[in-house]
């Protein structure tokens, strides 16, 4: 097969890039080796992580239209009480982690929704289930990508090539220069960075799932590395990885979190905002994707709860770059297994008893056979060797750029890593995105599409959320077109002032905004 521009990885950052460049007038070939499109919003089964402002500005236009056809699905077709209905901000979940907490399924609704038009028309091929293979190269292009599709190869070729998976399967594949990791000091000067560069060093992997909680017994059978990870311990935890106490990411201080399934609240009163409360006090309502009373008396008969806490957090092992990656995956599968299961016989309730064998898993909700999330959530993927590269102090003073491409805000955020390391969690200024983070220092065709963009392991942070993703995407998609548009190379755009010129105001036309507002009277 052949296209003009083919985008490995349907996730948040390949939608968005196919998207951009189907706006173009380009043709497209999408893969994704899961059954959802999507990513981290469906497959993963992750609630959106934004910042303070996500309803008022610093997304894109587009990744706006996503949020918007979510909250209109919503009122479509489900059954929401008046005052839900007519909330302008609906949080179908009232969950504390993000204003719009959804279950994956309307997500993925949508996202087919904005994509359909394109594969009516003929000008979007997607295929799925597939994943790369292999690749072929000549010098410094990649001229086609081979991927397995059921029990074929398909091999396709284009003049351009996106890598959105979510570890940056292309990197080796075409033998584009990457790291993966912690960066030494040495190298970046970040203050949060090791003395010595840690490769396998990486952020840990969480395998979701959803849960609610109604009458009977729906006890899972005990997993069999349950008794292993009910005696695990970390150094630095405060107790036993299944447990309700765990470090503050912020301060590492140690507090106790609660569990109150259907908790007696009003869901129209929250308000989330992880500036303002980080709201993981109460598990159950923390990531919460449906609170039964914004919905008719009948319609839920519980809150659906989505699992993804600190104790899901795998950090054995590397999911990839090592021989035994499809082990350490099986494994955080099991670790979600063994969470759940001491939820149900063993955990400590409120009242003094143990465990709530009530609570129920929604595999129906996350749309697997295990009923786990379909994909394991990889926070951390390889990273290319980039023109330039987004270090911590860019991050923390808000550094602008020339050849800005997007805007996004978060913490820097990283989860506990399978080197040992507890919780990194610094504070960040609203952050651009450079376009020379999206340039490989060699490869001329091949562009990262997701968060095997060019920054560090302590940058990947606050880089790697949904809304940044999406348009580290929709830049890269983009950008492509406008090659194919101008016969010009990625890196000419970033270093010819007139072409850069052109390429940001395409990029501003569309609605991706540059840099933040200045606000000032007129």
């Amino acid at each position: 097969m052949s296209t003009e521009v083919l985008v490995v990885g349907g996730g948040l950052g390949g939608v968005a890039a196919a998207l951009a460049a189907l706006r173009a007038g380009r043709r497209v070939i999408l893969t994704e080796e899961h059954d959802w499109l999507g990513g981290q919003l469906t497959s993963q089964a992750v609630p959106p992580d934004e910042h303070t402002w996500v309803e008022q500005f610093g997304v894109t236009a587009s990744y706006r239209a996503l949020r918007d056809g979510i909250r209109a699905y919503y009122r479509r077709h489900y059954p929401l009480t008046g005052p839900a209905r007519a909330w302008r901000e609906l949080n179908p979940g009232a969950g504390w982690v993000s204003p719009l907490c959804h279950e994956p399924r309307v997500a993925l609704a949508v996202i087919e929704s904005m994509l359909a038009p394109y594969r009516g028309s003929g000008r979007l091929s997607v295929l799925q289930p597939c994943a790369p293979v292999a690749a072929e190269t000549d010098w410094d292009r990649v001229v086609s990508v081979r991927l397995r599709h059921g029990s074929d190869d398909v091999v396709v070729s284009a003049p351009y090539i996106l890598d959105a998976t979510e570890t940056g399967e292309l990197l080796p594949l075409t033998g584009t220069e990457y790291v993966t990791g912690f960066e030494s000091q040495s190298d970046t000067g970040e203050p949060s960075a090791p003395a010595e560069a840690q490769p396998l060093n990486m952020q840990a992997v969480s395998v979701c799932f959803a849960i609610d909680h109604v009458d009977g017994d729906h006890t899972i059978d005990k997993p069999a590395s349950y008794d292993f990870w009910r005696d695990f311990e970390l150094p630095f935890w405060g107790g036993k990885l299944l447990g309700w106490r765990s470090p503050n990411p912020r301060t590492l201080e140690i507090g106790e979190r609660g569990f109150t399934p259907n908790p007696d609240d009003d869901p129209l009163l929250v308000r989330a905002d992880q500036r303002r409360n980080p709201g993981d006090g109460n598990l159950w309502t923390f990531r919460r994707i449906a609170a039964r009373r914004l919905f008719t008396p009948g319609a839920y008969a519980s809150d659906i709860c989505l699992v993804n806490w600190p104790m899901i957090d795998y950090v054995l092992g590397p999911a990839f770059d090592v021989p035994d990656a499809a082990e350490h995956l099986a494994a955080a599968r099991e670790l979600s297994r063994s969470v759940l299961y001491w939820l149900q016989t063993e955990a400590p309730r409120p009242d003094g008893g143990t465990g709530w064998p009530g609570l129920r898993l929604r595999g129906d909700v996350t749309g697997s056979a295990d009923g786990l999330a379909q994909a394991p959530y990889i926070r951390e993927s390889r990273r290319i060797l980039a023109e330039h590269t987004v270090i911590e102090q860019d991050v923390v003073k808000g550094a602008r750029y020339g050849d800005a491409a997007g805007i996004g805000m978060y913490r820097i955020d990283l989860h506990p890593s399978t080197g040992g390391d507890n919780y990194i969690d610094v504070p960040s200024a609203p952050f651009e995105i450079p376009l020379g983070a999206l340039i490989p220092r060699r490869v001329d065709n091949l562009l990262p599409a997701g968060k095997n963009l060019g920054t560090t392991h302590i940058t990947n942070g606050c880089y790697r959320l949904h809304p940044v993703e999406w348009n580290i995407g929709e830049a890269a998609g983009a950008l492509a077109a406008f090659c194919l548009d101008r016969s010009v190379p990625p890196r000419a755009v970033r270093n010819d002032p007139d072409l850069l010129a052109c390429f940001q105001d395409r990029l501003e036309a569309q609605g991706i905004e540059l840099h933040w507002p200045e606000i000032s009277g007129y």
